[in-house]
């Protein structure tokens, strides 16, 4: 038996995030092993067409779910759905769900926070600082809380080269910046926000960082941890491999390149990606969970939930990989729109001017006025490029992170527990994991038809005759305005005409005299 599962029955287990990616795979992971948990407080923005109710059902009929219904068939009458706003400074949590959760909750796993690196920064902050500062108070309330888990990012401290496992001070205090952001207005705000950010390349990054600041300061006597996974991304064996319901990190560019909208980035193909599953930041999570809850570390521990320095997979080999898994299963025509089509195919690692992408999109919409429906590839391919930008600082360098206690709570597991609660990712093959990534992109968040892919190979095999088409018409025109204008550049053609005219000569004199 696990200890880690049993010590999970009985417990009311607090949430935030839950709705999104992380959450969903955190609720699902507690419900499969541990199915006799009390309860799981989730906090859900309302949103006006649905219920929190409706939203709960809606996540529990996913395919995420299916084997937590065989072992937990009433699972929606442990999940307990609180109408909540982080935005807001009180969360405009009702007076009775306070209380509920107050005088019940014995684990809070803190998951929720904004993940757009292009966000303002007063929504980052709000988000990742205050409402972190908020659900410490509500904590220090909680008589029966036994673990506080903060989620940040190994990329709070992307400033530095080498990060430990340790918080680092900031240059402004953050409750300074909380305060100045309830009355300075977004003109401001946007003027002082880059001197504020300082050498973090995004607001999100640097209010993760704050976020930390924050827990350091408000801990007070609560048993508190902090994780920091790398770059998130699909599940590597649970509950099924390459399950993914977003388009954060490489997802994104997985589907712009399968789809046809991305050619090429910019990267250093020798640069770690440093990508981690999301079961295996699950799994890190729970046993942090227990291990804060029944040992009582006497001071604050972080963890890196890195793949790296363990087992490191550079871009180079991710994109090949990619590629090679598109020539097996090609992605279908369209991106869930009618009547698309692309004209490129694959993902590489060296740069090209973003000129180079725009000019088939251009193309295209041309088309797409000449038979009467409206263009978007245009825009559509500004915004990956702009996408693609805010992604370069990452995909162009590489980081080392400690794992000291990541380690030592590896050690501290039974074998039962380091074999279901498994976060080693030196066990990870990358070949078999990038390849079930893209299938998983394709079956659960495309939800195309695997039925589909001998058209899809077909369609890719005429994107590559319309690309080489293109490139070989851009290439003669490019040529012939050349020789046009300069006299080099015609002695240079002439030069090349002659010799490959004089070698077809040899050849075919060389086979007259052999007959």
């Amino acid at each position: 038996m696990s200890t880690i599962a049993a010590f999970y029955g009985g417990k009311s287990i607090l949430i935030t995030g839950a709705t999104g990616f992380m959450g969903k795979v955190l609720m699902e992971k507690l419900f499969r092993t541990s199915p006799d948990l009390k309860v799981i407080y989730i906090l859900v923005r309302p949103k006006a067409d649905q219920t929190p109710q409706q939203r709960v059902f809606r996540i529990l009929n996913s395919k995420l779910f299916e084997k937590v219904k065989e072992v937990c068939p009433h699972v929606h009458e442990k999940i307990r759905a609180i109408s909540a706003d982080l935005n807001q400074s009180d969360f405009a949590i009702s007076k009775e769900d306070t209380q509920e959760l107050l005088s019940c909750t014995n684990i809070v796993f803190h998951c929720a926070a904004t993940v757009r690196f292009d966000d303002h920064l007063r929504h980052a902050v709000q988000l990742n600082v205050a409402a972190t500062q908020q659900l410490l108070l509500m904590a220090s309330q909680m008589p029966k809380l036994e673990a506080f888990i903060h989620i940040s990012t190994a990329y709070s401290n992307c400033n530095l080269k080498h990060i430990d496992e340790v918080i680092y001070p900031c240059p402004v205090e953050p409750k300074k910046i909380i305060d100045s952001m309830e009355w300075l207005d977004d003109a401001i705000i946007d003027e002082i926000a880059p001197k504020l950010i300082g050498d973090w390349p995004n607001a999100y990054t640097y209010t993760k960082a704050l976020g930390e600041m924050v827990v350091q300061q408000e801990s007070r006597n609560l048993n508190i941890a902090i994780i920091r996974p790398s770059i998130v991304g699909a599940t590597w064996q649970e509950p099924f491999p390459g399950w993914i319901d977003n388009l954060n990190g490489p997802t994104g560019l997985i589907i712009a390149a399968g789809k046809g909208f991305l050619r090429a980035i910019r990267a250093t193909p020798m640069a770690v990606a440093d990508l981690i599953p999301v079961d295996t930041v699950v799994n890190l999570t729970l046993a942090v969970g227990w291990y804060t809850a029944v040992h009582r570390p006497k001071s604050t521990l972080i963890y890196h939930c890195t793949s790296g320095n363990l087992n490191p997979c550079n871009w180079g080999k991710m994109g090949f990989q990619v590629l090679a898994t598109f020539e097996k299963v090609p992605f279908e025509k369209a991106f869930r729109r009618p009547n698309a089509d692309f004209t490129a195919n694959t993902i590489t690692t060296h740069y090209r001017n973003a000129v180079s992408h725009r000019a088939p999109a251009i193309i295209y919409d041309f088309y797409l006025r000449l038979t009467g429906r409206k263009p978007r590839m245009t825009k559509l391919m500004n915004r990956l490029i702009r996408n693609v930008s805010l992604l370069e600082y990452f995909l162009n360098r590489s980081w080392e992170w400690s794992t000291d206690n990541t380690e030592m709570l590896m050690s501290e597991l039974s074998p039962e527990d380091q074999r279901v609660f498994n976060f080693d990712v030196r066990q990870l093959n990358w070949l078999e994991y990038i390849e079930n990534y893209v299938l998983g992109v394709k079956k659960y968040l495309l939800k195309e038809d695997m039925a589909g892919i001998p058209e899809a190979k077909q369609h890719l095999k005429r994107l590559r005759n319309i690309h080489y088409l293109f490139n070989t018409a851009f290439f003669l025109i490019a040529w012939r305005l050349l020789i046009a204008k300069s006299q080099i550049a015609r002695n240079v053609w002439f030069f090349i005409v002659s010799l490959c005219y004089k070698f077809l000569s040899y050849v075919r004199a060389s086979s007259m005299l052999k007959v």
